[in-house]
């Protein structure tokens, strides 16, 4: 059969495009109202990034630092834009277009690029595009507001759908793929699911490579993986502004070592071991694939209106109706958990009866990257493992939420799913031998799911760690009610699992065509995923505009602070403050929320912000007096924190032992380690003494600083990436500023002369100021961002080039075959 010419394909392309494009709006569908999702995360983005937008819009560059946050961090996880990667345009206007649908577009667009790398095409593959796109986890993600690992996970289906292409089609253009797919996987600024990929893709190098060895195909496959590397090595220069700010960035992270050595336990050279584990995948929860509701869906599933529960409460407390929506039905491993990892019932028997069905190297390396993913998902329930992964796998450790491998199965069990239902169609695999297969992956999975409707009980004792705040009869129905969300979803799941066979069998035994088969069978897996995704990504996470924006309202305690017309100081709020960003929508805020903060802030807030924040609150409710409570804070004042918010409709409270912006410290005192400097900071008063770390010994070396009572220093400028100071001192003097301190990037200046400065005080910024009136300036110019942007650019025009030369070779008329006239 000849085949077609891909402009002649290109109108299927288009059809299937505008499906998904419907599909996604469907779903959606309050988007075309003029609502808008309520996700947390992205509301939490709002206020973290609020001060670099600001700048962006007011100057059109980009700030790279904020002082909003933490005390003071570079931007490059929250919100940097690089324009020298001209991709990002093209990242851009897909956005502008389509955002949000834009992420259930993208699942369903790539997946569906992924089927044609593996000869699956037309309606087959938008079948399982769709059930990709629909996928459980895939929606919730959307609903949280993780925006950055939705388009992650849909651009490395992409990645995948290139190196498939490579070794199975094209080299070429599977190389040309990947270089696109993973310069906008990058892109999407989520490196733990483009790890997760690259695990992936490893898993398939390996098979490949036995299949190489066992087929005498060595060259072959070494030519093809030399094109897969020059097309990676392109997508990484197009992001080399963004991978070289985040290689420099995360060594002073909390993914970077620690220089403390004490009171360190399951310490990595990267995250905490304990930290990394605590949202692992209970081993059984993993049958959430097949059974969503096994461990009773959400932290907000509740129980119904008929339940055990509300019958229970009905006569024992008032307003049961109200009590009933704070008894929680999820009883996993996990502290709490937004929704299950649900592949689909009916893909789940496509994915076993594949197993029986699909031969050769593409079953083989689906299956091990499925057992991959299962298994690394169960992180501290396989802790022996877990814990050798995370001290000698390479960068493993840098990443939290094991968990999250099971994107890796979210790809793997539908592919390896319609690479089966391929083979079926196309008559390789018939008659007993298809009967046999059908039989068994019904079987399996339909015998599972009726097991456990029939008998629930065997799924454990469906109780969970906080219940024993219950008294025992509601204990008792809340079980109930948890074994009765388990048996329904199971009958539902075997339905679909019946009705999926019976379709297939409809068509073995001829009863049905190709065509009546595929719309059956995406009809039933859409039906399937569609009203499971409802419960956790439902038409009521829709608001308007409006009340979205509410989240930012100005408050009593905002309006009084915002009354303080000095250029800088620090807020703290005492709600949560470690973990939300609402304050740095307003002010520079001591806390914040970001999962890649400075390490050596973080040990600040574990050693002494924290418990500083502690006493201040025991010092205030027993009424002490504002010099008892506040003068023990030295942490808290040398960060210059002025107001602490207790009562968001209510005054803040004013610390008038604030530090400013800048001082004269008349003492020093040397100390040899980390370990030595964080202890010392309880005992120094920091507008006298000020701790200076060894490796800075030659900047005060044989120094005595006298004090000037007349000395002043004050900040007369400021732009969250630009401090200006101008000081007066008879003497030459020790200067702190309440900044945060970053080797890698902030620059000091003296008159204009650049002027080395140092760390002190474990976090702080520090000089050595000349006698006589001058001015002091701090600019942050990053070499990585500006040296990044170079290279980013350069990469981005060979890959325009290389996107050009493949268009004008394709598509240019060739002499006898060209177009007829119209």
């Amino acid at each position: 059969m000849k085949k077609q010419p891909f402009l002649q394909q290109f109108g299927f392309h288009g059809l299937a495009f505008i499906l998904f494009v419907v599909l996604a709006y469907a779903y959606l569908f309050p988007l075309l109202e003029g609502k808008v999702i309520a996700q947390h995360d992205i509301q939490s983005h709002v206020g973290m990034s609020k001060e670099l937008v600001d700048y962006r819009e007011a100057t059109g560059n980009e700030a790279v630092w904020t002082n909003s946050m933490f005390g003071g961090m570079p931007g490059y996880m929250i919100s940097v834009v690089y324009n020298s990667n001209l991709f990002s345009y093209v990242q851009g206007a897909f956005r502008t277009l389509f955002h949000p649908a834009a992420m259930l577009i993208l699942y369903m667009l790539g997946f569906y690029l992924l089927l044609y790398s593996v000869n699956i095409k037309k309606w087959l593959a938008v079948a399982g595009s769709v059930a990709f796109g629909f996928s459980s986890y895939h929606l919730i993600i959307i609903a949280a507001g993780h925006n950055s690992k939705a388009y992650a996970i849909g651009y490395l289906v992409i990645v995948v759908a290139g190196v498939l292409m490579a070794y199975r089609h094209n080299r070429l253009k599977g190389a040309l793929l990947l270089a696109v797919g993973l310069a906008f996987e990058i892109m999407a600024g989520h490196l733990q699911i483009t790890y997760y990929g690259l695990l992936t893709l490893l898993v398939f190098g390996i098979t490949e490579l036995i299949y190489a060895v066992r087929d005498k195909r060595i060259p072959d496959f070494m030519n093809t993986t030399a094109y897969l590397i020059a097309g990676a090595l392109v997508a990484v220069a197009v992001n080399f502004s963004f991978l070289y700010t985040t290689y420099e960035y995360s060594k002073e992270t909390i993914r970077g070592k620690s220089e403390l050595t004490h009171d360190q336990p399951n310490q990595t050279s990267g995250l905490n071991k304990d930290y990394v584990v605590q949202w692992s995948q209970g081993i059984d929860e993993t049958l959430t694939l097949l059974i969503p509701n096994y461990k009773g869906g959400s932290h907000t599933t509740y129980p119904g209106p008929g339940s055990e529960s509300l019958k229970a409460l009905n006569g024992r407390v008032e307003n049961p109706s109200q009590v009933i929506n704070q008894l929680i039905m999820y009883h996993g491993d996990k502290p709490f958990t937004s929704g299950p990892y649900y592949a689909g019932a009916i893909i789940i028997f496509l994915f076993v009866l594949g197993l029986f069905v699909v031969k050769g190297a593409d079953k083989w390396w689906l299956v091990a990257a499925t057992l991959m993913s299962i298994i690394l998902a169960w992180g501290k329930y396989i802790m022996p493992l877990t814990s050798f992964l995370l001290d000698y796998l390479p960068l493993y450790n840098k990443f939290r939420a094991p968990e999250m491998t099971l994107i890796i199965a979210g790809f793997t069990i539908p592919l390896l799913g319609f690479l089966g239902l391929r083979e079926i169609i196309s008559g390789k695999v018939h008659g007993s031998e298809l009967k046999k297969a059908m039989i068994k992956a019904l079987g399996i999975t339909g015998g599972l799911t009726l097991l456990f409707a029939l008998i629930p009980g065997i799924a454990g004792d469906f109780a969970a760690p906080f219940d024993g705040a219950y008294p025992e009869w509601l204990s008792a129905a809340i079980v109930e009610d948890r074994m009765g969300l388990l048996r329904a979803d199971a009958f539902r799941s075997f339905l679909f699992i019946i009705l999926g066979a019976l379709t297939l069998f409809l068509w073995h035994l001829k009863k049905i065509k190709n065509s009546v088969l595929l719309g059956i069978l995406g009809f039933l897996i859409l039906a399937d995923l569609w009203m499971i995704d409802k419960r956790y990504l439902g038409d009521d996470q829709f608001v308007t505009k409006r009340e979205s924006a509410n989240v930012y309202q100005t408050t009593v305690a905002d309006m009084e602070i915002l009354k303080d017309k000095d250029l800088s100081y620090r807020v703290l709020p005492l709600q949560n403050p470690w973990q939300d960003a609402r304050a740095s929508y307003f002010h520079k805020n001591v806390g914040g929320y970001h999962a890649a903060k400075l390490r050596r802030y973080q040990e600040m807030i574990e050693h002494h912000l924290s418990p500083e924040m502690e006493r201040m609150v025991e010092g205030l409710s027993s009424q002490r007096t504002t010099f008892d409570v506040f003068t023990g804070l030295p942490a808290l004042n040398m960060l210059n924190t002025r107001y602490i918010i207790y009562d968001l409709n209510s005054p803040p409270i004013q610390n008038p032992y604030a530090m400013g912006n800048a001082w004269f410290a008349s003492q020093y005192q040397i100390v040899p380690d980390a370990d030595a400097e964080i202890e010392a900071l309880a005992g120094i008063k920091p507008g006298i003494t000020a701790l200076i770390d060894q490796r800075f010994e030659e900047q005060v070396k044989g120094k005595t600083f006298v004090v000037d009572s007349m000395a002043t220093i004050e900040l007369t400028s400021y732009q969250p990436n630009r401090l200006t100071y101008k000081y007066q001192s008879e003497t030459e003097q020790l200067a702190l500023f309440s900044e945060i301190y970053y080797q890698d990037g902030w620059k000091s200046f003296i008159d204009g002369k650049e002027t080395p400065h140092f760390r002190a005080n474990y976090i702080l910024r520090s000089m050595i100021l000349p006698a006589g009136s001058h001015e002091v300036e701090f600019r942050f110019e990053p070499d990585s961002f500006y040296l990044g942007n170079k290279v980013s650019m350069a990469g981005s025009l060979i890959l325009i080039l290389l996107i050009a030369g493949f268009i004008f070779m394709n598509f240019r008329p060739r002499k006898g075959n060209a177009l007829p006239k119209s």
